[in-house]
């Protein structure tokens, strides 16, 4: 690990400020993710900026009816939130299916969020990807592709995004509140937050240099019935092949959103609006212009078995 330098924010606004002011700075919270980024290297952050201090680790009601999630509440607080598991079970059963629960009593919203792909051609340094060093070139393409992206990927990268809290986000509309290096704040919508890889990969969301995510709004509950599958190679402590989450209103329409197939939570409202019409039609639609590669397109079928299952479940 590179040697770095260590600071202490005392607001949102000055955490904000230090970053955009300190080229290589990175904020630092659970770290479940960027310290096994920095052992290998992949990080080489010039400070970290510890943000566990601010007052963002409460979940409150909004004056619309929804729900306040600060950044920094960790994903087993939110996961056993009363509020969050009778009004937003799928958030709930999302948080619960992934890692395990030394994870979660450690990792918070914010940094779930913006944890880095699984992909292994990422965390490999003797293997080119553009996702760590631009216009290296990308591994992936031509090799283990298993676990990566079937749909919304691009030539220059393949790698899956890993959360199963955002697929549940995606589902229920979050929007992802922060501020920036000036203290002025600002709303994005969760469907407009990752960025596509075509470009440059490394870029992953839309946040500017410093800019800090201080809480996530979910709006009004949806009500109905919630569901999250997650289909993986073990039964605990693994990634997504493919994840379905799942609302369905009791008048024959909902929501569905996927995870393990993109480079973000993959959701479309017209494959939602095909819901009463099946799985099959919802996949064929959510899926339109998929490029799997021959080790991973079998992602495809499961998509829709597993949306089918929760489907035949749902009607017992």
């Amino acid at each position: 690990m590179q040697s770095f330098s260590y600071l202490l924010a005392r607001t949102p606004q000055e955490a904000a400020a230090l970053a955009a002011a300190t080229p290589g700075a990175k904020f630092i919270a659970g770290g479940t993710n960027l310290l096994d980024l920095m052992k290998l290297e992949i990080e080489t952050p010039s400070v970290l900026i510890d943000i566990n201090g601010l007052d963002l680790d409460t979940i409150t009601s909004t004056p619309e009816g929804g729900l306040r999630i600060g950044a920094l509440v960790l994903n087993t607080d939110l996961a056993a939130n009363p509020t969050v598991r009778s009004d937003y079970a799928v958030l709930s059963r999302a948080l619960l299916a992934g890692a395990s629960g030394q994870l979660r009593n450690m990792a918070t919203t914010a940094g779930n969020l913006l944890q880095r792909t699984r992909c292994p051609y990422f965390y490999d340094t003797n293997m080119a990807c553009n996702k760590r060093s631009a216009g290296s070139g990308c591994s992936a393409q031509d090799g283990v592709s298993r676990q990566l992206a079937v749909v919304g990927a691009s030539p220059a990268c393949i790698a899956t995004h890993p959360s199963d809290m955002a697929v549940a986000m995606q589902l229920l509309d979050a929007e992802i509140h922060t501020v920036l290096q000036d203290g002025s704040e600002r709303v994005i919508p969760i469907e407009d937050f990752y960025t596509d890889p075509a470009a440059n990969p490394g870029i992953e969301t839309v946040l500017q240099p410093g800019e800090l995510i201080t809480a996530v709004h979910l709006p009004a509950p949806l009500g109905g019935r919630h569901y999250y599958q997650k289909v993986r190679d073990r039964a605990s402590y693994a990634f997504a092949l493919v994840s379905v989450a799942l609302v369905l209103d009791g008048k024959g329409g909902g929501r569905v959103a996927l995870g393990g197939v993109a480079h973000k939570p993959w959701r479309s409202r017209e494959a939602d609006a095909l819901l009463p019409s099946g799985a099959g039609a919802v996949m064929s639609r959510l899926l339109a212009g998929a490029q799997p590669t021959h080790e991973n397109e079998f992602k495809i079928l499961l998509a829709e078995r597993t949306l089918a299952g929760l489907l035949s479940a749902s009607a017992e």
